[in-house]
């Protein structure tokens, strides 16, 4: 069953999974996470995502960005695949979408997100108080960082 959004909608939502919203964050999150890495997602690694929430912002019908939250044990909830449209990087999507998903968690019950951030978006986490934790590790061929935030 597809979520129905007004053509006309902007800003930040829960979308289903297997909805035509939720196959637009699939395609999404290939360009702009998976492709410039010369990687694919299979089946099995997307039919797994029928347990988690899906968090889009979408502008005049559009998904512009998108962010997947996978539930973890003790309070925790992970926060993955965080994509923005390349033309529309830099304008405050990413952030809504962070802070939407943070209300999202808390009105759910969590009490912390957790979250491998490439090397590279660093800055973006930082800005919103997420802390590292650990060192640097590899995923995806790239470097990461583990980072949390303790949710209020």
């Amino acid at each position: 069953m597809s979520l129905v959004i007004p053509f006309t909608f902007s800003g930040v939502t829960e979308i289903p999974f297997g909805s035509e919203w939720y196959a637009l964050t699939v395609a999404l999150r290939y360009d702009i996470l998976r492709k410039p890495l010369g990687l694919h997602f299979t089946a099995e690694q997307l039919s797994k995502e029928n347990k988690e929430f899906h968090i889009a912002y979408i502008e005049d019908g559009k998904i512009l960005g998108c962010l997947i939250l996978t539930t973890k044990e003790n309070g925790i909830i992970k926060m993955r695949q965080v994509a923005v449209a390349e033309n529309q990087q830099g304008k405050g999507i990413g952030k809504e979408m962070v802070r939407f998903s943070e209300k999202f968690s808390i009105e759910k019950g969590f009490t912390t997100i957790d979250l491998n951030a490439r090397k590279t978006a660093l800055p973006f986490y930082l800005s919103m108080n997420y802390k590292i934790v650990g060192n640097e590790f590899e995923e995806v061929t790239i470097p990461h960082f583990r980072m949390i935030k303790e949710l209020k």
